[in-house]
């Protein structure tokens, strides 16, 4: 029977052999720690997984985050506070949003403002905490609409896949929402298809705009119907105004 050392290197050998090098790791530096024989049980226990469960989470957010496009991003939810440069109505609205509360109920955020006052800032900031617990998509409207049409006329399965994808995800952000007008009849109802389906599942998107919503009518082909079915569910929930100072 092995004793000692002798095991030691073989449950470190077998912890490596079943991909858990950061438990082996810590098994290996508490043996050689002082009083690591009057260690609890439980002590040791929670030693030895700690550095291991650290580690998954981390890369599954890492994951979440190259997947929503915000790897690396250096937004920081912090940051987005009232200044000399800008301030955010309501009052408080940022932090409010920051505890997340409004993903589970599939509540919609509409955030207007002129460029470069820190719409897209904000949203990312949101984005990136998100994906510590959700799915996260981040993407420009208008380059998502367009592959969406191309996909859907070239590949239509595969249109399907990725808006069934898109539906699913927890949070989705389209940025610079209507930066130009829409002209494509099939990118509308897309669009609409999108945030329809969205708000069936129950599920939060936000939206950035650098036009109120009452001028989005002219943005979709002066279609009304259509610009006020997708007003009314961008716009249905929390509305943000960035404003300079």
């Amino acid at each position: 029977m092995l004793t000692g050392n002798s095991l030691l290197n073989m449950l470190v050998d077998e912890l490596n052999e079943m991909g858990l090098p950061n438990m082996a790791a810590e098994l290996d530096k508490l043996y050689a720690a002082p009083g690591f024989l009057e260690m609890d049980r439980l002590t040791l226990i929670s030693e030895l997984i700690s550095p291991e469960y650290k580690d998954k989470i981390s890369k599954r957010i890492n994951n979440r985050l190259r997947s929503a496009k915000l790897i690396g991003c250096p937004a920081e939810i912090g940051n987005c506070t009232d200044s000399q440069e800008r301030e955010y109505l309501p009052s408080g609205i940022p932090q409010m949003l920051s505890t997340l509360d409004f993903i589970p109920k599939g509540f919609n955020i509409c955030i207007l403002g002129a460029s470069d006052t820190g719409k897209t800032y904000l949203a990312k900031a949101i984005g990136i905490k998100a994906c510590t617990d959700y799915r996260v998509g981040y993407f420009h409207c208008e380059e998502l609409l367009e592959n969406l049409s191309s996909q859907k006329q070239l590949d239509y399965g595969k249109y399907s896949r990725k808006l069934s994808g898109l539906l699913k995800q927890d949070l989705l952000i389209l940025d610079d929402f209507l930066l130009h007008t829409i002209v494509d009849e099939a990118e509308i109802k897309i669009l609409f298809a999108l945030l329809e389906g969205r708000s069936e599942k129950k599920k939060s998107t936000i939206i950035c705009s650098q036009r109120a919503p009452e001028n989005w009518k002219p943005m979709i082909m002066n279609d009304e119907i259509s610009a006020n079915s997708i007003l009314k569910r961008a716009t249905k929930h929390y509305t943000v105004m960035i404003n300079r100072r």
